[in-house]
């Protein structure tokens, strides 16, 4: 993994557990979520001494999440599809919440995507036998199918783009790192936030030295 350019040092051993939540469990990321990287076992303790309720998910970040946009018409740029798992009643978890007017934190913007897909039925479910296309929403489509069983895990691969203009129906708060120009998960939080706003804000970061990249820190948008 290449250092930041304000690490002066090279790569060594610490880097094999430091790029890497306190919280990871399964291999196939080319990269860590870097907004979990803030997240110590401490930490998470403390929020579920408070009465906060944690819940984790899987997707494996791939290349397509670091290419830049370059085509001027953002609505035509294509994700390329990542894998994903969550626990059975997370979505049901999440709608009950909201409707009881708690807020849904998402860490990373990889965790608001996987969110958003599910909430969207943006997604493949590849846990479906004699699957077939069903409704479609945005450039990919739900399947629909037989032989689930409500037990199961969800596993499936989305290509939801998030960008300015989506409809944001299971986050309500985003803690998340600071991006690179013309980057998608730049993109998603100027759609959670307002572009203007996340301008600003970078703008502010960058005059009092904030760190962007891999070891870079974070923003709490609510």
């Amino acid at each position: 993994m290449p250092l930041p350019p304000y690490i002066k040092r090279k790569p060594d051993k610490r880097d094999r557990s430091w790029y890497q939540t306190v919280y990871a469990a399964k291999e196939g990321s080319i990269a860590a979520p870097t907004a979990g990287l803030h997240f110590t076992e401490k930490l998470l303790k403390e929020l579920g001494s408070m009465g906060v309720i944690i819940k984790k998910l899987t997707l494996h970040v791939g290349i397509g999440t670091f290419m830049p946009v370059k085509n001027p018409h953002i609505g035509n740029h294509r994700m390329e599809p990542e894998e994903f798992e969550v626990e059975p009643g997370l979505i049901d978890l999440i709608k009950k919440r909201r409707k009881a007017g708690g807020r849904i934190f998402a860490v990373g913007t990889t965790t608001t995507r996987t969110i958003e897909s599910l909430m969207n039925g943006h997604y493949k479910d590849c846990r479906l036998k004699n699957a077939k296309p069903g409704p479609e929403s945005g450039s990919g489509q739900a399947l629909t199918g037989t032989g689930v069983q409500g037990s199961e895990k969800i596993r499936g691969t989305t290509d939801l783009f998030i960008y300015p203009g989506h409809r944001f129906r299971g986050v309500d708060c985003l803690i998340t790192n600071f991006h690179l120009p013309k980057s998608t998960p730049l993109m998603l939080a100027s759609a959670f936030a307002d572009r203007e706003k996340i301008l600003t804000a970078y703008r502010k970061a960058i005059a009092s030295g904030y760190r962007f990249f891999s070891y870079g820190d974070a923003m709490l948008i609510l």
